[in-house]
């Protein structure tokens, strides 16, 4: 189950080329989590990191986690 909602989150992260080359990516839904690497595939398994942490935390803390 949280591979899915893992999975189905990383389906809703949005990534941009900033100003200096770098890739910045986000998942609007979950706020917080974002990422910022050198190269595309690096942010993504960041995000993706970011993510787990940022649920383990939520979960951890009692707070809601969005539907996704």
């Amino acid at each position: 189950m949280l591979t899915e909602y893992i999975e189905a989150a990383m389906r809703h992260a949005t990534y941009e080329i900033l100003e200096d080359k770098s890739f910045y990516g986000e998942i609007p839904e979950c706020n917080g989590v974002w990422a910022n690497e050198l190269t595309l595939a690096e942010t993504e398994r960041d995000l993706r990191g970011t993510l787990e942490d940022w649920i383990l935390l939520r979960t951890r803390d009692g707070r809601e986690i969005p539907i996704i």
